[in-house]
This record gives C-alpha cells, structure tokens and sequence, in this order.
C-alpha cells in the first residue's frame, strides 16, 4: 500500500544527491524555505561520484573550481582530485551544511504527475511511497545512466562483464585477458590504471579521441602553508582557473574570433602529446582522430597513450560485431579472446528523465514533447509542466569548465520561484511558450556555430545538440541572477 508523505507548504522534493540537488537544496534553504525532501535512489549521497569508482577514477577540471563557491576547500591534495578525494570533499561539505539529513536514501523516483489542481505534484518512488509537493527539482543529471550497447551475443560471453560506471572490485584482474570496449573519458583513466596488472588488454577504439596534457600535480606543504597564510589566494585561484577555463568555454563556442587559433594550438599540443609519447608509427595512426578537435570532448591525460604503446596491448579499430563465450569479434572477422569485458562506452547523455514518468498539464507526457531532442528555457523549465525544475537540464553542459558553476546558477534561480511560492503571491509558475520556442531557436541558432557541429558525439541527439550551453558561465550566470518574471506565466495564491 502506498503511503503519502505530507508537510507544510511551499513543500519541496529534490531528485537526485548529487552535487545538483545538494547544492539546489541549500539554495532552497537559503531563501528561507525549508520544508525540502531529497530523494536519492542510491545509498548514500554523491551523485557520479559516488558510482564512478574505477581505477584513477578522477576529474578533469581543476579541483579550485570544482567545487562549490560556498565550501572552497584549502586542502585539496592535488590539482585535479580523485574521486575518493571529490566524494568525500562533497560529502563533508553537505554534512556541515546540514544537507545531509534531508535525504531520503534508497528512493529511486518512477514518476511525478501533476495534480488536478494545476499546481501540486505527486512523485511516487519504486517502494512505494508517494510524495506531494508544491515544486519538483529533477537533479539527476546527464551522466548518471551507464549505456551498455545492444550487441550480437553479449549475453553469452562466459566470463565477468561490467560497464565502468559498475565496477567490480570485487574481480581480480591480474593475470586476466581484458577486452575494453570504448575509449571516452572513463577509460583513458581506468585502462592506464589497470594495465600493469592484465595479462593482455585488447582496446577497442570506434573513434579517436583528442588527447592533451594534464598539468597535474599534488599540493606540496608549502602550497597549504601559503593557503593558511594569506586565505584570499583561495579565491584568487578559483577566479583566474575560472578566467582561464572561460576561454576554452569561447573557443568552443565560436564566440570569439581567435576560436579557430586557440583550438588549433590546442590540436598542436595534441600532436606533440601523441609524438612524443606514442614511438610505434602504425600506432599513432591509429590514434590520429578523423574529426575536428572540439567536435567531440577534448581529453586530459598523461598516461593514456603509454599505455597503450605496451607489448601486451593491442587497439583494434576495425569495430565490433558481436561478443562470443571466449571473447569479441571484430568487423573483420578476428576473434579476440578475453576472459573479462569493460564497458567503457559512456552514458545515455540526451536521455534526459530517462528512468521517469513525467506527466504535466493535461496529461502532457515530458518524453513525448522531447521526442525530437530534450529542450528546455534556461535548460530549467518546459511549458506544460509548472512548478517543475531542472538542474543540469538541457543545453547547459560544458565542454571546458566547472559544470558547478552552472548548477549553483540554477539552484538559485530555482530558489527565487520557491521564494515565491513560500511567500503565498503565487502558486503556480510556468514558462510562457512564446518565450520557451525563443530561447531554443537561439540555442540551435548559436550551437551551429560551435565546434560541436559536424561529428557524431554524446553531445547530439539527431540533428539537435541537446547538452551543451553554447556560451560561457559568466553569461549564463547573469542570465539567471534574477528570474525575469515576464518570461513567467504566474498564477496568483487564491486569496
């Protein structure tokens, strides 16, 4: 039997505890509304990186900035943390704020449909309890589905297969033949980490990544002792990483007109990389991408073509026709043996909401009106669907910075329409339609000019690219400082 949790309005339920929902329930408590649920499907709280526990499992933007601007932490280890490090940065943070006790662990969200009063959701979890709530923040994000492709027998194969995202610490890996499949940003950090330890390690690599340096290093004693001596270096540091990931931001949006020039500096930095790194000439061809750089996600890595420049390793480029007990046949015919198989084929990206039912006004289904690429105002609100959020929604990834910087902006434009809604002047906000086709207009409009046209990457969905915010954070910010109430149809409390 269902049970149905009530509290005193405005009445909040967050999906999802990751760096998203955390961050949008603080924000909901800073402007003083405070009856929040979070419901989180896994455990414990941490979103990707809480899942993502692979070998040198790690982030690829500097941890100064990858990290809220509330909670800037002196002690960071290295440049670019691990996710040991990350996981329990945002965990203690969200615990000193109190976060943590909003949390409803185990609660995997199936639907959420609005109510015949125009205005009240019902979010119901697979165990059976049923939420109300005044306003519904969907903070699930775009990389937290694992994607295993539909293979031609892949459930006969005799031995253990995992996606990356699902690793099996429990497998000893030494000794074994690995078969990886994939070689996005998750593998140029687990293949590297365990392939000391494998016997052979066959790579199977569909498309070349853009593989540059990684100006990492751990923080020396001195590096803290400055920090405890001067505390505004924490923010001096925080602003210029952020002053400098904003030019990438430009570049691969086409905003400026020396893009082209830095991308190409970049694409020669790229090629010195795998020069000196890679000596097997037959090799490197392998590795030479057969796309545009920036097209796809340009990857950091110092570690990532050595290891594969090893006897024992071997990248097959040919594709993959279909897996057998003994191991993966390649599109031309090769049967390359394997004891076990890593997926390391990334996430369902554009599959926005993907595992919830969302019904709206008249029953409008959410995936039916994205049924030709996920859109959204702000990457937060679609007509049809009022009092009803998104953090990390469409169109606001980033292909050279924090994703933080861009969810805190959410959370608190989120937190002014809870704002309100708590203070009884309205009790139902939604995006007018008019306003809703003109921003997605002016999002594809710019997208064409960026270097994410022209190839096919886990940015795209069709012919839209649904993921990325074509603009830097700095003006995505100030486009969300302050709701614009005139781009909102607000319904009045009833007196």
């Amino acid at each position: 039997m269902s049970s149905v949790i009530r509290g005193s309005g405005p009445r909040v339920v967050v999906i999802g505890a990751g760096f998203g929902g955390l961050g949008a329930a603080r924000a909901l408590r800073q402007q003083g509304v405070t009856d929040i649920t979070v419901l989180e499907r896994a455990d414990g709280v941490g979103g990707v990186w809480r899942d993502n526990t692979y070998p040198d499992a790690a982030c690829d933007v500097p941890s100064p900035l990858y990290s809220w601007s509330w909670a800037i932490n002196p002690a960071w280890g290295r440049r670019y943390s691990k996710q040991p490090e990350i996981l329990a940065y945002l965990r203690a943070s969200a615990e000193r704020e109190g976060l943590t006790d909003l949390v409803v662990t185990g609660a995997a969200v199936t639907s959420c449909v609005l109510q015949d009063d125009g205005c009240t959701w019902s979010v119901a979890t697979a165990g059976g309890t049923t939420y109300e709530a005044d306003l519904v923040v969907s903070a699930v994000g775009q990389l937290s589905n694992p994607v295993i492709p539909s293979l031609r027998g892949a459930d006969t194969f005799a031995g253990p297969a995992f996606h990356s995202a699902q690793w099996r610490h429990d497998l000893d890996l030494t000794g074994r033949k690995v078969a990886v499949i994939g070689t996005g940003a998750s593998a140029i950090q687990f293949v590297p980490g365990i392939v000391d330890r494998v016997a052979e390690l066959t790579v199977f690599q569909r498309s070349a990544p853009y593989v540059v340096p990684k100006p990492d290093q751990e923080y020396r004693p001195r590096h803290h002792r400055a920090f405890d001596r001067w505390p505004r270096l924490l923010t001096v540091e925080r602003a210029t990483t952020f002053k400098l990931t904003e030019l990438l931001n430009a570049a691969l949006g086409g905003q400026v007109r020396w893009s082209k020039a830095l991308l190409s500096a970049i694409g020669a930095a790229w090629k010195l990389h795998l020069r000196r790194q890679v000596k097997d000439a037959a090799l490197r061809a392998k590795l030479i991408p057969d796309y545009e750089i920036g097209c796809k996600r340009i990857l950091f890595s110092n570690d990532w073509y050595p290891a594969l420049d090893r006897d024992h390793v071997e990248v097959v480029t040919d594709g993959v026709a279909g897996v057998e007990p003994t191991g993966v046949r390649d599109d031309a015919g090769v049967l390359h043996e394997a004891d076990v198989i890593i997926w390391g084929t990334g996430f369902a990206a554009t599959a926005f909401l993907a595992d919830i039912e969302v019904t709206g006004a008249d029953g409008a289904d959410l995936h039916e009106a994205w049924s030709d690429g996920a859109r959204a105002h702000l990457g937060l609100a679609v007509p049809g669907f009022p009092n009803f959020f998104a953090i990390y929604g469409p169109n606001t990834n980033l292909g050279g910075s924090s994703i933080i910087g861009m969810m805190e902006a959410q959370a608190a434009y989120v937190a002014q329409v809870a704002r309100r809604l708590a203070d009884s002047d309205a009790r139902r906000v939604e995006v007018r339609e008019e306003v809703y086709d003109a921003y997605d207009a002016e999002m594809q409009r710019r997208l064409a000019d960026t270097a994410w046209t022209g190839c096919d990457s886990w940015y795209v969905d069709g012919p839209r690219i649904t993921t990325n915010w074509p603009g830097k954070v700095s003006e995505y910010q100030q486009r969300t400082a302050e709701v614009d109430w005139s781009e909102l149809e607000v319904t009045p409390a009833r007196g």
